[in-house]
């Protein structure tokens, strides 16, 4: 059976700019001209030498004074992105067993990657149904507690907190750059660029405390074998000297720095989190009232700033309603495949304005009317 033509959408009513993605997120244009202006003095060139290894300085520099770290804490990078974090603190941050409190894909992941650990004792999975999180408590016998800030599968913000002398290991990946946090309460808080930072991906940043710090040594001391490239020890040491283990993506570092520097100078993670909090409460507020649409998160309190999913009703098919945006050039707006529902999923990063969010909904409302 043939699709139905494309519904086009009036140009007054589109968005200036359609890329809605949750990640990789909208990299604003002027950031994308910002680098082309380097000509040939930034890519192509070492990571080894000045011009690369300053704007790793600024980077370290940038998040330390954005986020206010404490005495002790160091900005540690590597190559890999956050799945590549995972493995890496599985052999060189937890010592025998962890808990994780899971509520979607991602912090699931991490959980499977330490209960396939053959050097570890296994883990505790403290689980929550898509849609809501786990309530932090305490758990006998881990040494290290594993927490998400932002599930991205599913729009849920999450909690966490400590309760001994483990490690607590926050994965902030699409809150990060977006909604402010006590650093003094994780150990390791650790993220992607290519979300809230509008950046792209391929490297992960952690915000890393004296006693993750110190966990990292006492592993690496105790003769545990670890591969180079997944080495905490060895992206610590490098880190320190505004350098990463291997090659990283030059372009992400650029974008990354560009962003900090634009958050520092525009108010600070204060005002990112207003702009994504305007944006996400738009649409919670238009879901709620709609025919057709509701919140997927029900409870107010789970409800993620940075990341919206949204129920359409069984009578409006949402592959049809993103393929109909597709042709006006609204995309990556569809629910996360594995979740399986009739969703849409809108990222409200502060890198998208309001007024494109306002612009989306009223899009959506042309697409099902015409439907």
């Amino acid at each position: 059976m043939s699709e139905t033509p494309a519904i086009g959408i009036p140009r007054d009513l589109l968005p200036g700019d359609g890329r809605f993605g949750s990640g990789p997120s909208r990299v604003p244009q002027h950031a994308v001209e910002a680098l082309s202006s380097t000509g040939s003095s930034f890519l192509g060139t070492s990571h080894r030498k000045a011009p690369v290894k300053s704007v790793v300085g600024n980077v370290r520099s940038g998040l330390s004074h954005l986020y206010e770290l404490p005495a002790g804490y160091e900005v540690v990078l590597g190559v890999g992105g956050a799945t590549a974090f995972w493995d890496a603190a599985a052999f060189g941050l937890v010592l025998s067993r962890s808990a994780h409190f899971t509520c979607g894909e991602f912090s699931s992941k991490f959980a499977a990657v330490c209960s396939g650990a053959p050097h570890l004792d296994g883990v505790v999975d403290i689980a929550a149904p898509p849609g809501s999180a786990p309530e932090p408590h305490s758990v006998d016998g881990a040494d290290a507690y594993a927490y998400i800030h932002n599930e991205t599968s599913t729009g849920v913000l999450g909690a966490w907190d400590r309760f001994g002398d483990e490690v607590v290991l926050v994965d902030g990946t699409s809150g990060a750059g977006a909604i402010p946090i006590d650093p003094a309460s994780v150990d390791a808080y650790y993220f992607s660029p290519q979300k809230a930072f509008g950046s792209e991906g391929g490297l992960w940043i952690a915000l890393m405390s004296p006693h993750a710090q110190a966990r990292v040594r006492e592993i690496a001391g105790t003769g545990r074998w670890i591969p180079p490239f997944l080495s905490l020890a060895t992206a610590l040491d490098n880190s320190t000297k505004d350098q990463t283990y291997n090659t990283p993506a030059l372009a992400t570092l650029f974008l990354l720095d560009l962003r900090i520097r634009q958050l520092i100078d525009g108010g600070g993670l204060a005002q990112a989190f207003a702009v994504s909090t305007a944006s996400s409460d738009h649409l919670y507020a238009w879901s709620s009232g709609s025919a057709f649409a509701s919140p997927f998160v029900a409870e107010e309190r789970f409800r993620s700033p940075t990341v919206v999913t949204i129920d359409l009703d069984d009578s409006v098919p949402a592959d049809d309603v993103s393929r109909h945006l597709r042709f006006n050039g609204i995309v990556d707006i569809d629910s996360y495949r594995k979740l399986g529902r009739n969703q849409l999923r809108v990222a409200t990063f502060p890198t998208i304005p309001t007024d494109d969010i306002e612009a989306l909904t009223a899009c959506i409302d042309f697409v099902v009317d015409a439907m």
